[in-house]
């Protein structure tokens, strides 16, 4: 079914990467949300006011938040996929967050509200007639709602969107409120005693707890996350596969939503090239990037000395004393202004975030050493955080 709805729907449904496909996985996305989620409500609705059970009314409230959710998703993704602007020249990809977001509030209010319907129930508990109809309604909204979260999956995964996935995750806590419900109410017509207003505090916990979770999952792409171990050392290894750069550092990437990224770094090239030469292999590589990887790469120039022997075997003792302290450590930038009485050396040191030195106390204990190989060596050393040390 979720296939025949991706072909039969979603035109040129391959090509994931392109704005305009994720527009239209989007919108489906939303339609078919917005569709269930509706013959889910009226479903429920009509057993929960018929057979007087609260939890059923509460998971049928439940689903009309998740059709509203639907329609947040379906505008989100729409709003996303408009271009850049003078007001926002980085594109409007973060909609798709922003709408997640917004699902994940109304989530969380929704349990709110829940809570208080069920603590009503409890207090003054209303007598709930068993019906077979109600049981029949209840699986029924189960297997739905699995094929849902099923649908939201594989559509999350191949667009690589954090809201179709929030939505997927969503159905499936459905899943298990609704079968907390069906247990209630076996056990209620099993043993006499009236779980009703238990099970709707018990669905609106997990609402609640969802909508908190969503919250963070939703924040945390506009707050800005670390790039997947895949990207960095696809960008590393694409970069250091061009003729003439020696090395790279300071990687930096941002994310403004989907198809929408954009990186910098500095790459090392021989001082002695000439400028024009390498200047071309940055232009080169920029360009690549934006045409084969959709990444928008900005490229600083380092020229490193590569020909003087004395500084080569000073820098290899040096990434020797590096390496004694930690396989993590790596170094750029390295250069050496000799003189009679002493020479500073002057480079950058990298390390990963959550390193186990302070920064501080690695400029230190590096320092020590090398003065300790040469007492006439003064290190001038800069400390930079890398996303996710080269393995």
């Amino acid at each position: 079914m979720t296939n025949f709805i991706i072909r039969h729907f979603i035109a040129d449904y391959p090509n994931t990467s392109n704005v305009k496909v994720r527009e239209q996985y989007g919108t489906v996305s939303g339609l078919v949300g917005i569709v269930t989620n509706l013959l889910l409500v009226a479903l429920k609705l009509a057993a929960g006011l018929v057979f007087h059970s609260i939890a059923i009314v509460a998971d049928a409230v439940n689903n009309l938040s998740d059709s509203a959710s639907s329609i947040v998703t379906l505008v989100g993704f729409h709003l996303a996929g408009k271009p850049a602007d003078r007001e926002h020249p980085y594109g409007h990809a973060r909609i798709e967050y922003i709408s997640g977001l917004m699902v994940a509030f109304s989530v969380l209010v929704l349990g709110l509200q829940l809570v208080r319907s069920a603590f009503g129930k409890i207090i003054s508990p209303e007598k709930t007639e068993f019906s077979w109809l109600t049981i029949a309604v209840l699986i029924t909204a189960i297997l739905i709602k699995i094929w849902q979260s099923l649908f939201y999956r594989k559509v999350g995964k191949m667009i690589r969107s954090t809201a179709i996935a929030a939505t997927a995750a969503d159905s499936r806590n459905d899943v298990f409120a609704t079968g907390a419900i069906l247990i209630g109410i076996v056990i209620t017509a099993l043993t006499g005693f009236n779980l009703d207003g238990y099970m709707g505090l018990l669905v609106a916990v997990f609402i609640l707890v969802s909508g908190v979770r969503l919250i963070i999952e939703t924040s945390n792409p506009l707050l800005g996350l670390t790039p997947s171990r895949e990207l960095v050392d696809e960008i590393y290894g694409k970069i250091m596969s061009y003729k003439g750069i020696l090395g790279m550092h300071d990687l930096n990437v941002h994310n403004y939503g989907p198809g929408r990224c954009f990186a910098s770094a500095h790459c090392e090239v021989s001082a002695a090239q000439d400028i024009m030469v390498s200047h071309d292999i940055i232009d080169n590589i920029e360009r690549d990037f934006l045409v084969e990887k959709g990444i928008h790469m900005v490229i600083h120039l380092d020229p490193i000395v590569t020909d003087d022997k004395r500084t080569n075997e000073l820098r290899d003792k040096v990434m020797k004393i590096l390496g004694g302290i930690s396989p993590e450590i790596t170094m750029h930038d390295f250069r050496v202004v000799w003189g009679t009485t002493h020479s500073n050396l002057i480079f950058d040191v990298c390390i990963p975030f959550g390193f186990s030195l302070k920064d501080d106390e690695l400029v230190k204990k590096i320092t020590d050493e090398i003065r300790g190989m040469n007492h006439a060596y003064y290190c001038v050393i800069t400390v930079d955080h890398d996303y996710i040390p080269m393995q």
